[in-house]
């Protein structure tokens, strides 16, 4: 695995780790803010989401302000364990 920290924006991140990908996948790492800008500009095709009913206190709600469907995506998958769903979310 290789990291690259890139800080000239989503675009210049994303072109730099799918040449680097030779046609494999590419993860994106980051907060909710980095997310939600690959989110909004429809860069991202699928997204694997674990809900856990887990008490963790305050945070940033990582779909706030965002409406998925207005995006184009929705939920493709949906598996749901004892102890968390895991949501498959995928870009018409």
């Amino acid at each position: 695995t290789t990291f690259h920290f890139i800080t000239d924006g989503i675009h210049s991140a994303l072109k730099k780790a799918l040449d680097s990908a030779n046609g494999k996948d590419v993860r994106i790492g980051g907060g909710v803010n980095v997310i939600q800008q690959y989110l909004n500009d429809k860069l991202i095709d699928e997204m694997h989401i674990v809900v856990s009913p887990i008490f963790l206190g305050d945070g940033e709600n990582l779909f706030s302000g965002i409406n998925l469907l207005d995006l184009g995506y929705n939920i493709s998958e949906k598996i749901s364990t004892e102890n968390a769903t895991h949501l498959i979310i995928k870009k018409n």
